[in-house]
């Protein structure tokens, strides 16, 4: 065999294993590889966790369009309101940002006082749910939207009460939350909710009064 014999068959020989390689790494990088156990866990814990945080902040949100509707109602309430309403807003926009800070409960109204009987005690036009909170709108669960939807009682009193048992209902869901959720989280909400409790006997109460 020539020499130019020979170099052609070691040029087809080198040409065939480039050929045979490149084919065994497009089927290896092909995404045929089916993720691992360790990596599905991971995953199923981040879809839980992310859920858990949009509940939270959905349910805080909900809250502060409680407030506002109640305010929108009932505005001779609102040197007792916005505080509390101040409060819930830092809440929600912590608990959707994710926030690591635990904020304390920043109710600073006086539950002996009674509700206001004068005329000019309006409030500022409150701002949006969403803009309070300082994030984006989240989907709402059903029993976000039905207690937005939920008519505020005629009577100031009545309406404290029913934003009361709103508040501690909120609370109790971030005190369900704390079983599931990660830890600088489940600090963040545990404070949530103390704050909540406290905003719920501030309104009783009030109601009271």
């Amino acid at each position: 065999m020539t020499t130019t014999g020979r170099r052609a068959l070691l040029v087809a020989g080198a040409t065939a294993g480039a050929a045979a390689l490149v084919g065994c790494d497009s089927s290896s990088d092909g995404g045929t590889r089916q993720p691992t156990a360790a990596e599905r866990e991971a995953e199923r814990v981040a879809r839980a966790e992310a859920a858990l945080r949009l509940r939270a902040a959905t349910s805080a949100r909900g809250l502060l369009e409680r407030y506002d509707a109640v305010l929108a109602a009932h505005p001779t309430l609102a040197p007792r309101l916005t505080p509390l309403r101040r409060s819930v807003a830092a809440h929600a926009k912590a608990l959707g940002e994710g926030g690591t800070t635990v904020i304390p409960a920043t109710a600073t109204a006086s539950p002996s006082a009674p509700p206001s009987t004068g005329a000019t005690a309006s409030p500022s036009a409150p701002p949006s749910a969403g803009a309070s909170a300082g994030a984006s709108p989240a989907p709402a669960a059903t029993t976000r939207a039905t207690a937005a939807a939920a008519p505020v009682p005629a009577d100031p009193r009545a309406a404290l009460k029913e934003l009361a048992a709103a508040a501690r209902a909120a609370s109790d869901r971030h005190t369900a939350a704390l079983l599931t959720a990660p830890p600088e989280y489940a600090r963040l909400l545990a404070s949530v909710a103390a704050a909540g409790a406290a905003h719920a006997y501030l309104l009783t109460e009030g109601a009271r009064a």
